[in-house]
């Protein structure tokens, strides 16, 4: 490798090269043939996203519920509406000039109404108007079920509502 001699080597003797019986047989070179790739799906990019038309815009505070307003509806035909959002249901007293938000003086068995009677407001939180029974002398009942005092009870539109002994003064609650 180096062209050092060995020694004992004897050089081989030169051939033809134009000997086809010398000449070093050498396979065909087979080249691969290039294919051309199938053709890819076009890309698509993915559509922006919008957010639905129904929500306010990023900088606008966020929508507080509308409350709805409630009237009590007696069955006389007689209707009481709540001017705020909360009030008591009950009579005036003879003795101070305090009168309840929902004035039953003079309807039809309203001794069994006491002066504050039961109370009813609205919760911002559940969205719903409630209603606690005050520790009334003669109870409360909502869709004829007894109300345990200072437990707050849901209001919906429809519910009828009854107060003192034997149902005797009843409403239809309205939400509107």
């Amino acid at each position: 490798m180096c062209g050092t001699a060995l020694g004992n080597m004897v050089a081989a003797a030169p051939t033809p090269s134009n000997s086809p019986a010398t000449a070093p047989q050498v396979p065909p070179v087979v080249r691969p043939t290039y294919q051309t790739p199938a053709p890819s799906p076009t890309y698509q990019a993915p559509a922006p996203y919008t957010p639905p038309v129904s929500l306010p815009p990023a900088y606008a505070p966020p929508l507080r519920p509308v409350r709805p307003d409630i009237k009590l509806i007696h069955t006389s035909g007689r209707e009481f509406c709540l001017q705020g959002e909360d009030g008591y249901i009950g009579r005036r007293a003879q003795s101070s000039n305090k009168m309840p938000d929902f004035d039953l003086t003079g309807i039809p068995h309203e001794g069994v109404v006491s002066r504050t009677h039961a109370r009813i407001y609205w919760d911002w939180t559940q969205n719903v108007y409630l209603l606690v029974d005050n520790n009334s002398r003669n109870g409360t009942s909502l869709n004829g079920k007894l109300l345990s005092p200072s437990v707050h009870y849901r209001l919906n539109h429809g519910d009828s509502l009854q107060l003192g002994q034997n149902n005797l003064v009843c409403f239809t609650v309205s939400l509107m």
